[in-house]
């Protein structure tokens, strides 16, 4: 039951990451704000169209972030960086400005992207333990 003396996954300690896989979150974190921006920009402009672009675009970062880190925090890290601009977007200025609308369209973008983050976090590529092929007990 044991990986050659490691043990589980579970009882390791936790190891500083490394630069380049911070730089890894932080750069999926930045494409997740710019993702959130155009979507929200997108999805008004075309209303049917848009808003599926801009929700395929989204649900693209979320799942290859997940497959390019090898697991669900590069999902979490866009996601995060959406969620962030997004709801900032929302926000209305002292002047009277906002970006969001009160339509269908923007309630579709926010509720769906959320949506597509969690399914995305949820079906990304999780860790799996080391070892051989062979199935664990035997």
């Amino acid at each position: 039951m044991s990986d050659h003396g490691q043990g589980s996954l579970l009882a390791q300690p936790l190891g500083r990451p490394s630069a380049g896989r911070v730089a890894a979150y932080l750069g999926l974190f930045l494409l997740g704000a710019v993702i959130g921006f155009a979507g929200a920009l997108v999805q008004a402009a075309w209303f049917p169209g848009g808003l599926l672009l801009a929700l395929a675009g989204a649900a693209g970062l979320f799942l290859g972030g997940a497959y390019a880190m090898g697991g669900r925090g590069g999902a979490v890290a866009p996601v995060v960086g959406w969620i962030v601009t997004v709801i900032l977007l929302t926000t209305s200025r002292p002047e009277g400005d906002f970006l969001f609308g009160a339509g269908l369209g923007s309630y579709l973008f926010l509720l769906g992207g959320m949506a597509l983050a969690v399914i995305c976090a949820t079906l990304g590529a999780g860790r799996q333990p080391r070892g051989g092929p062979a199935r664990l007990g035997k």
